[in-house]
């Protein structure tokens, strides 16, 4: 190989790096998707910081300016739409803004919309497999908008319809983990699965059931089932 090869060779790799920012309540998580894809030398992902909260969040992003933060939904403090919020300078910044990509168990509607609407340039789910997560850091911290697939068209809807949408007062009464709870629950999930899925107890899964039916005034999940189905929550 020729030095001038040589060196274009080295520009190249230089040139795909990312430092990421993972931003998750769960600490499990966290560790797998940083043994998942923090392998700098084969990834070019380079995890720089961590955080569980809101506040969190936002002092190690401000503290180490990421190329792309990966940013759950549903973080005590404020959720994922509140570290957007905060860290709205930081995304408008001229030099070296810094990027949101949603990572979410989530694929609601409301979710994917209010992160969007809030400055983050993607939302995958966590299903996404590592290679292809790499990918979707790459791509954001070039300026790309990336979703899973599904959840794009949630997107493309929300922006073509001007008009806002409907208050519904029984949803606005249930906590974004209970919305989670209930709508795998309707999907027909069992306890030790959701458990599974959302990184939480058997037994916090029945207390967020006992609350959902409470404030819903439902007396079981086959008309928890049918409520959400009426709302197209699953």
């Amino acid at each position: 190989m020729s030095a001038t090869e040589a060196a274009q060779g080295s520009g190249a790799e230089e040139s795909r790096r990312a430092r990421v920012v993972l931003v998750d309540d769960h600490r499990m998580f966290r560790t797998g998707v940083q043994a998942e894809i923090g392998q700098t030398d084969s990834t070019g992902v380079e995890v720089v910081g961590e955080a569980a909260d809101v506040d969190q969040a936002v002092t190690v992003i401000t503290a180490t300016r990421p190329e792309v933060v990966l940013l759950d939904v549903h973080l005590p403090g404020g959720g994922g739409v509140e570290v957007l919020r905060r860290c709205a300078p930081l995304m408008a910044a001229t030099d070296r803004p810094v990027r949101f990509l949603a990572l979410s168990v989530s694929d609601a509607a409301e979710d994917v919309i209010g992160v969007i609407r809030g400055g983050a340039r993607g939302y995958v789910t966590k299903t996404i497999t590592g290679a292809d997560l790499v990918d979707a850091i790459f791509r954001v911290k070039d300026g790309d908008a990336v979703f899973s697939p599904r959840l794009a068209g949630f997107v493309l809807d929300a922006f073509a319809n001007t008009d806002a949408p409907p208050v519904d007062e029984d949803l606005d009464r249930l906590t974004q983990r209970e919305r989670e709870v209930l709508r795998l629950i309707a999907r027909g999930y069992a306890y030790k699965e959701i458990a599974k899925q959302l990184f939480i107890s058997v037994k916090t899964v029945e207390s967020h059931v006992s609350a959902v039916l409470r404030k819903l005034q439902l007396s079981n999940r086959h008309e928890l089932t049918r409520w959400a189905t009426a709302r197209r929550l699953i």
